[in-house]
């Protein structure tokens, strides 16, 4: 099996909230609340959700842009969060962010070759006319001109500066990209240009792609595997080709019956979800899907267990208690005498969203 280049084990955030005048009586939000998964060579694994579920922070924890509360960040044989700060920032020549928000993420104040020279003199990778050369070359590969070094970001559209970004990001020569959002905030044909190249590029420098991304027609173009995220935990992974045509999670079902169907007269059965979803300052007992989750066994169970992210097929995980068991599921039956309750059900501890690619 392939070793994963990047792997997340119980990654947690959580942020205090202060209320009054003196930030007193404040609450926790629970971001990020023990999330598990691999990243290999080369793959485009999708981080997909609502809003609010946690997708970005988890993204920014793997890169200590926040600092996460707990777990264990191993990329390229590296904990990540072991590191203090020179051995993290030359780890981060390896690990880079392509931002949601193209307008906001480049410093008006700065010429584009300015910008993606940056990171090569901060790395010393190169300097004078051959970092220029090298700037004119990035530039060039994503698919702009040249001779564009010395404009500022306001000229440019925003599929241009979400391009200077991604050059930006390739300046250092990295493994791995964090994609957050990066075609959310850009047209649906300016959409696929940059897919492409994220595309071209992984294929010519052999990437991996963490792709945040709610889009679920964009994540489906681009991505090898699709993890679920639901009020900062994943409930579902698997390969993209398995999860859209038979996801397991009632919350994935929700969530691809919503996306539209790009034919003329078709139409799709839509899971209406009960109510909305609740605060993640004090998320659910046992399933934290079980307050909306239309499964017809849906019970008492469902509120008292907290299920464990297992195998439902072959690199199939899901978080739900009323799927069919398997021999993980059926050992831990036979355990409890046979019937799973919240006293005897012990979760394993160890499970993570991995699939080999």
């Amino acid at each position: 099996m392939t070793t994963p280049l990047l792997s997340v084990r119980n990654l947690t955030k959580h942020f205090a909230r202060t209320r009054g005048l003196f930030g007193g009586g404040g609450d926790t939000v629970r971001a990020v609340d023990g999330v598990s998964f691999d990243v290999y060579p080369g793959e485009t694994l999708a981080l997909v959700g609502e809003s609010g579920c946690g997708k970005t922070t988890t993204g920014r924890a793997i890169l200590r842009l926040v600092e996460p509360d707990s777990g264990e960040v191993m990329f390229d044989g590296h904990n990540v969060l072991a590191l203090t700060a020179e051995p993290l920032r030359q780890l981060r020549r390896k690990m880079q962010i392509v931002f949601q928000d193209p307008y906001s993420s480049l410093n008006p104040r700065m010429t584009i070759g300015a910008i993606v020279r940056e990171g090569l003199i901060i790395h010393r990778i190169a300097e004078g006319a051959e970092a220029d050369k090298r700037v004119r070359q990035l530039l060039e590969e994503v698919g702009l001109r040249g001779e564009y070094v010395d404009k500022y970001p306001h000229e440019f559209s925003g599929g241009q500066r979400q391009r200077v970004g991604i050059a930006r990001a390739l300046s250092v020569e990295p493994k791995f990209i964090v994609c957050d959002e990066p075609v959310s905030a850009l047209d649906v044909s300016v959409q696929a240009q940059v897919l492409n190249l994220l595309q071209d590029l992984q294929r010519d420098r052999g990437l991996a792609y963490l792709f945040i991304a709610h889009d679920l027609s964009v994540v489906e173009h681009i991505a090898d595997r699709v993890a679920v995220m639901y009020l900062g935990q994943i409930v579902e992974s698997a390969d993209g080709d398995t999860l859209y045509r038979e996801p397991l999670m009632p919350y994935t079902q929700a969530l691809l019956s919503a996306a539209p169907v790009p034919e003329p007269g078709a139409r799709r059965e839509r899971i209406v979800l009960r109510g909305d979803a609740p605060s993640n300052t004090m998320p659910p007992t046992g399933c934290v899907f079980h307050t909306r989750c239309a499964h017809p066994r849906r019970d008492a169970a469902c509120a008292a267990i907290v299920p464990p992210l297992e195998d439902k097929a072959p690199t199939h995980l899901v978080a739900c208690i009323k799927q069919p068991p398997t021999s993980i599921g059926w050992e831990q039956q036979q355990a409890s005498g046979g019937t799973l309750s919240p006293e005897k059900y012990v979760p394993r501890a160890a499970v993570t969203a991995t699939g080999t690619p």
